[in-house]
């Protein structure tokens, strides 16, 4: 192969092969089980990185997300925690934690966004009158949630406002000797974004300690709220920001 054709061909790795195809990315029926809660400020004192700054009133939502039917990446589904933040005085979100079943859109979410993606078993059901979201981390739960099912319908226009704020990352790409080739703070939206329901109903959420999933390093103090919300949308590309190599 010409040093052309590389160039050329280069998108994503394997070279010849690549994990997913280029974006943009649409997903149907995308189904989000979002417990929102109260944590400790120090806790996020340490996964919180500047330029960005947690909120006073120190939320986290944790976030279960079903995605059957997305181009490129296939169905699966996804677990992890997203921090309510502000940029230069902008409200937004962090996304500190990712952990999903499929390794298409691990290896995409990490190379392009820089999504912070782990392997691991998220589940997402209907159990009775209970939804229900269960992380594992190979046969040890870490992330329990459940909620009573569709207590009360929401407002959609309200709660599609919600999902248009800002998304940010820290994408990190090592270079050949593992110090940091680029180390970014990248911002994404949502877009083409139809609510097609929301609703919310009593909520109780549960995490526990594990040394390669830790997302009980921010507990849980206190259950703010729950919402249960079928989208379609969009996975808009992004832009950076904020170069941490460059400041």
């Amino acid at each position: 192969m010409k040093q052309d054709d590389v160039r050329k061909q280069a998108f994503a790795i394997p070279l010849t092969s690549p994990s997913y195809p280029p974006g943009p990315y649409r997903f149907f029926n995308r189904e989000y089980f979002t417990i929102t809660y109260k944590t400790d400020r120090d806790a996020l004192e340490k996964v919180v990185p500047e330029p960005l700054a947690f909120t006073d009133d120190a939320l986290v939502k944790y976030e279960f997300i079903r995605m059957p039917d997305s181009t490129g990446f296939g169905d699966y589904t996804e677990s992890g925690q997203i921090i309510p933040v502000t940029y230069k005085g902008e409200p937004g979100v962090y996304v500190h934690s990712m952990y999903l079943n499929d390794e298409s859109p691990i290896a995409g979410g990490r190379e392009i966004w820089g999504f912070p993606k782990k392997l691991a078993e998220p589940s997402l059901k209907r159990d009775s009158d209970t939804l229900v979201g269960v992380l594992r981390y190979g046969t040890l739960p870490v992330a329990v949630a459940t909620m009573g099912y569709k207590h009360k319908t929401l407002d959609t226009e309200a709660v599609r406002k919600s999902f248009l704020v800002p998304n940010y990352t820290v994408k990190i790409i090592p270079d050949a000797d593992c110090s940091p080739r680029i180390c970014e703070l990248v911002r994404f939206h949502l877009e083409d974004l139809v609510v097609k329901g929301a609703w919310s109903g009593p909520a109780a959420l549960e995490l526990f300690r594990h040394a390669l999933a830790p997302v009980a390093q921010l507990p849980v103090r206190e259950v703010v709220s729950a919402a249960h919300v079928m989208t379609d949308l969009t996975l808009g590309l992004g832009e950076v920001v904020h170069d941490y190599l460059k400041h």
